[in-house]
Parts: C-alpha cells; structure tokens; sequence
C-alpha cells in the first residue's frame, strides 16, 4: 500500500461504515443484469464487510454480490459481514480454497448470466460497476476490464518475465490482452471454455494464478479482452489487508511467466 493512499482508505472506510442497511439496501437504483463475484481468505474476513459496502454503495445494483467462502469457516465470519447479507448480498460455502473460487462457482451456479469478478481487499468507488456494464455494452462479446497486461514474446518466441507484459507503443492484438482481477473483469456468457471449472486442471497447471488461467480458458473459445476505454478510478486498499497477496509470490518470483508456459503447453496455445 502507498503511503498516500492511506489517509484516503480511512476516510473512506470511516464513510462506509457510517452507511446504515437501510441506505445500503434501500435506495431504488437502474439495475443490470449481472452478477458480481468474489471470494476471500480468512486474514481478510475483519475488513470484508467494508469491501461489500463499497458494492452495495454502487450508482447500479446487480442482480446479486455472491461471496464464496470456504465450508467450515462459517463460525469465524464476523457480524459486520454477515449482518449485510440481505436482498442484494448473499454468501456461499465451497469447499475449494484457490482464488479460482471467485469466477469458477459462480459460472456453475449462473451459467446464463454475465458475471463481473472484484477483489476482496479493495474499495471500489461508486461508478465502477455501471462504467464496467457500459464498456461491456460497447464491446459485445469480448472481456473487458478496467485493468490489463499485454503477454509479451521474445525473438525467439519464449516468453518474457511477468514484468516486462506491457502494451506496445503501436497497435495490439486482443488475444495477447489480460485480465487484470483487481479493478474488476467482465465476462460475457459463454466467454470461457467449459473446463474453465476443472479443478484438478487449474491446480495443477496455475493454482496460484487465477487471471492466467481465465485468460487460457478465453483463448481457447476466441474470447478477446479489452482494456476499459475510460476506467474509473483505481480501487483503494482497505489498510491491513494485503499482508497476505498472490501477486508477492507471483510478481516478484515471476511465477506468473513459469504458470503461463504450463498452460501454453499444456493447451497447445498460439498466442506469439
């Protein structure tokens, strides 16, 4: 977390938590139709309620918040979560514990719905969801998300490390963009292959990258992703709550790059 970001997740938080059900759940608002998805660890069930207000504080109002929450957790969740559970919010149990958990269950139990996936460790401010439904409206049939790499090949076809996935200065191919999961992802019906929800193949080939894995599951239906053309303000950190986060491992060991060769190979995909 930035040091200037800190004064602005407390006033933000404070904000949210001054927020009563009745304000979070009351307002009539333009609804879309989709379905947002998330899941979380238990170092982050103390501030997960404020990630949830931030939702239900959104300009439009999904056709659900769906937290999937590991079985036997269910005691360890703290009021200020569950006491949010309502006609917009609901909490399901699964017995998975990969990141995968935010996209994977969701598609199974909505699989005619668009399903948008977050965070659990950001704050999102109140015009994400309607600018993501809008960008989506615009690009019918593609991934969009409001944060993105562009996977990046050497000479000799290899790919280059994790840090080095940056667009390139002139045109870009959408099969080589990447969903980003923190700033929030679209994905149309039928936007992934249908093993998108085999387990033992996503935790074999990337158990600790979700958005690689989405990303090969696109690939092999011909999904593009897009960038957000106009994508909101970066989601805030909640404090205390990124001590634990995959991208430490994955960024700074480059595991990012070793995941993606397995799929690559494993899938047989042309992406350089």
């Amino acid at each position: 977390m930035k040091l200037k970001e800190i004064p602005i997740s407390i006033w933000q938080s404070l904000h949210l938590q001054r927020q009563t059900l009745q304000r979070l759940n009351g307002p009539q608002k333009p609804k879309v139709a989709v379905i947002v998805s998330l899941t979380t660890i238990p170092s982050r069930f103390h501030t997960l309620h404020l990630v949830i207000r931030s939702l239900l504080m959104q300009n439009v109002r999904p056709l659900k918040i769906v937290l999937w929450v590991q079985e036997g957790l269910s005691e360890s969740l703290p009021k200020s979560l569950t006491k949010l559970v309502g006609p917009y919010f609901e909490i399901r149990y699964t017995q998975g514990s990969a990141s995968h958990r935010k996209l994977v269950h969701s598609l199974e139990a909505f699989p005619n719905k668009a399903i948008i996936t977050c965070d659990d460790d950001l704050l999102y401010p109140n015009n994400w969801l309607e600018n993501l439904v809008h960008e989506a409206a615009l690009n019918p049939n593609c991934i969009v998300a409001n944060q993105t790499r562009y996977i990046q090949y050497d000479t000799a076809g290899k790919v280059k490390p994790y840090k080095e996935w940056t667009y390139p200065k002139e045109g870009f191919d959408p099969m080589r963009v990447i969903a980003i999961g923190a700033g929030g992802v679209y994905y149309p019906v039928g936007a992934l292959d249908p093993m998108v929800t085999e387990e033992s193949l996503f935790m074999s080939l990337a158990p600790r990258a979700d958005d690689l894995w989405f990303k090969a599951m696109s690939l092999l239906k011909e999904t593009p992703t897009l960038q957000t053309a106009k994508p909101t303000k970066t989601p805030t950190p909640i404090i205390g709550s990124q001590k634990i986060a995959l991208k430490k491992t994955n960024i700074g060991q480059d595991k990012n790059r070793t995941q993606w060769e397995a799929l690559v190979a494993h899938f047989n995909l042309k992406t350089s």
